[in-house]
């Protein structure tokens, strides 16, 4: 999502560790805020999962943003929720290409799923229009390097097998979701525990 203040969720104080947060949730606010993104949140928390999310209709100014790099470099688990109105945010797509920097950079302890919230993964991987109308109109005010990154990114995610809303719904992909963050956060997050996760097994 666009880059602004964040809440932190299920964080603690003391030194910082090398993994701040299981899961770092990229979305466009003004599309799942206060629907899909905010049920997928509260979910999470209810299962102990440690989550940044990004408020993005507060941003005010770029000086805020310098703490995202920070807070995905300590996520484990990324999740873009791609909506219709992704790439039309300059700051979902910086979000975007930092954590496919991250994940190259640290591919064992790394994890990118996407949702495919209200678009195709053929759409993210930029093979119909969706999203190329946007990414022109950024290459006229970051310039074309800024843009092949971008569209790299979003190629690159677009080829993981994500979760896609349409043909599962709501809560399958919350079950599925929190399960899969559980799996791999339970050796970084000991509050997780064995209750916690049959509250989202799936039937």
């Amino acid at each position: 999502m666009d880059m602004g203040n964040g809440s932190e969720a299920g964080t603690s104080g003391g030194e910082p560790s090398a993994i701040d947060y299981d899961v770092f949730l990229s979305f466009r606010g003004p599309d799942t805020r206060q629907a899909f993104t905010d049920c997928l949140y509260h979910r999470m928390l209810e299962a102990n999962i440690r989550v940044f999310l990004d408020e993005e209709e507060l941003h005010v100014g770029e000086e805020i943003a310098d703490e995202l790099p920070a807070a995905i470099q300590k996520s484990k688990i990324y999740i873009p929720i791609f909506s219709k109105g992704y790439a039309s945010s300059a700051w979902c797509l910086r979000e975007l290409a930092h954590m496919v920097e991250c994940k190259k950079s640290k591919p064992s302890e790394k994890e990118i799923m996407p949702i495919f919230y209200d678009v195709k993964p053929l759409d993210v991987k930029l093979k119909s229009q969706r999203y190329v109308s946007a990414l022109e109109e950024h290459e006229e005010k970051y310039g074309c390097k800024t843009r092949q990154k971008w569209e790299d990114a979003l190629k690159s995610v677009g080829r993981i097998k994500g979760w896609k809303l349409k043909k599962q719904g709501y809560a399958r992909i919350l079950k599925h979701s929190i399960n899969f963050c559980f799996g791999l956060s339970l050796i970084i997050c000991p509050n997780l525990d064995e209750f916690s996760f049959k509250l989202f097994e799936i039937e």
